[in-house]
């Protein structure tokens, strides 16, 4: 079985051995890298080209959100996700910018850390329930505050049962209650959530949430 490679970036030596203590108990994990600030961070990005990378935010040198944009852009296919202490809507908005997969908190259970871990190996984003009800909050209230935008053009325009679904999507609404408001089934509601995350080019609901809303969908 092939391990996932992991980086663990933390300012703290002792937080980043407990981490270290922690996922090298699982089975299907290796850290092969660790790093004390970002800048560090990006240059063993490169050399041992981590599956998922644990990301702090507040670190000397470069913090986690320009290590994440400059890790990623010379590692596409890592996955980040931020392991913070904080939970301000304006870092998290940022880290997500940055093309971080998911956000979780350090106080986090083990259970929760390691199934994240793998979940954001497969490219799945993952978020602490409170973070990504949030995260949807201040998109609401951001587009309500500027205004409806011109919307860019998109290769693949949405249709406009699609851009009915983003929309209750954008509004926390799961799979079910979005059939139920447009009156089709859960099914139908699927795949039209999986052309809307093709066209706008991004893996899951929240970072669907966050293109539609910079391209000004919503």
């Amino acid at each position: 079985m092939k391990r996932l490679q992991l980086m663990l970036v933390d300012a703290q030596s002792l937080f980043r051995e407990a981490l270290r203590t922690l996922l090298g108990l699982q089975p299907d994990f290796e850290i092969v890298a660790e790093a004390e600030n970002g800048e560090r961070a990006v240059a063993l990005a490169k050399t041992h080209r981590p599956d998922v990378i644990l990301m702090d935010l507040r670190m000397p040198v470069m913090g986690g959100v320009e290590a994440t944009r400059r890790v990623l852009a010379a590692v596409p296919a890592a996955r980040v996700v931020v392991l913070t202490t904080f939970e301000e809507d304006e870092e998290i908005f940022e880290a997500m910018r940055a093309g971080a997969l998911g956000y979780l908190l350090k106080a986090c259970s083990a259970e929760k850390l390691c199934g994240s871990v793998r979940a954001a190996a497969q490219g799945t984003s993952v978020l602490e329930p409170s973070v990504a009800a949030r995260m949807m909050a201040e998109l609401n209230r951001l587009s309500t505050k500027e205004g409806k935008r011109t919307a860019q053009a998109l290769a693949d325009p949405l249709s406009e049962r699609e851009l009915a679904v983003l929309k209750l999507l954008a509004d926390g609404c799961s799979n079910k209650e979005i059939g139920s408001r447009l009156n089709i089934t859960e099914g139908t509601v699927k795949n039209h959530m999986t052309n809307v995350l093709g066209k706008l080019g991004v893996l899951d609901r929240t970072q669907a949430a966050l293109k539609a809303r910079e391209l000004g969908y919503l």
